[in-house]
């Protein structure tokens, strides 16, 4: 009687190889199957043979795999006798649906670990030069989703609530809904000279950065280009970038403008 293996819900970190984990690195290595979000990157997902890996990933108005096949991929897999990683960027469990997959995991007894990640709302921006918080500017900050379930009849998010608290505000998912959420907050009272800075694809190869206020950013996002998968950093902290950014060029040679709108 084949045992059932163990599916190990991995967090990839922002997309870096070298931010990894060694603990998630070795679960790759050693994974008869990798089942893979879109967000670890191209350089991640380069370091997995094809032959152990499968594509169960979304992405916003583009393909898109049911969260119930992958669901049950994973009981599957497991059921096979396999080792599984379900590898997903940044961290499991901010909005990676990680949780969902645990409780499912669970219901059907199937052994599961969860491999934390670095997540990108915080080492994103942090790369980019933006600390989500800092003394001068907010105690707080607020991870929000910019991309809900869609049958949800109305928004879970409380845009005049996080306008109120003034901490920095980090949207994930949210480029396509920036004239959306931006005029939320303006309507509930935020300075339209805040602060913005929109990350696009952090820490890959191709990172680009664009930067304005809460009431420029919609056409900034249109003049650069900005597409998915990015970051929205909303607040005082968004500006800090300016302060540091030449002085990052000018000591790795790596931050040399390219793709930055300011």
């Amino acid at each position: 009687m084949t045992s059932v293996g163990t599916v190990y819900l991995v967090g990839s970190g922002p997309g870096d190889p070298e931010l990894m984990t060694v603990k998630a690195r070795r679960l790759i290595d050693e994974a008869d199957v990798v089942l893979h979000d879109k967000l670890p990157g191209p350089e991640i997902l380069g370091l997995i043979p094809e032959d152990r890996r499968e594509d169960v990933g979304k992405r916003a108005g583009g393909e898109w795999t049911p969260q119930e096949y992958t669901n049950k991929r994973l009981v599957e897999l497991a059921r096979e006798g396999k080792t599984v990683v379900r590898l997903k960027g940044g961290d499991p469990f901010v909005f990676g649906r990680g949780g969902e997959e645990m409780e499912h995991l669970a219901a059907n007894e199937i052994p599961f670990e969860v491999v934390p990640g670095i997540t990108s709302p915080i080492g994103g921006p942090g790369v980019a030069g933006i600390p989500v918080t800092h003394r001068d500017h907010t105690s707080s900050v607020s991870f929000v989703t910019g991309h809900e379930d869609p049958t949800k009849e109305e928004s879970a998010v409380d845009w005049q609530a996080l306008a109120d608290t003034g901490g920095t505000i980090v949207v994930l998912m949210g480029v396509g809904k920036l004239p959306q959420y931006t005029q939320a907050l303006l309507d509930a009272g935020k300075d339209p000279e805040t602060p913005v800075a929109l990350i696009e694809r952090a820490t890959w190869p191709d990172m680009r950065v664009a930067t304005g206020t809460l009431e420029s950013i919609v056409d900034v996002r249109d003049e650069a280009g900005i597409e998915p998968p990015a970051i929205t950093v909303i607040g005082g902290v968004a500006a800090t970038r300016e302060k540091v950014v030449e002085f990052l060029a000018n000591q790795t040679g790596e931050w040399d403008g390219e793709g930055e709108e300011e």
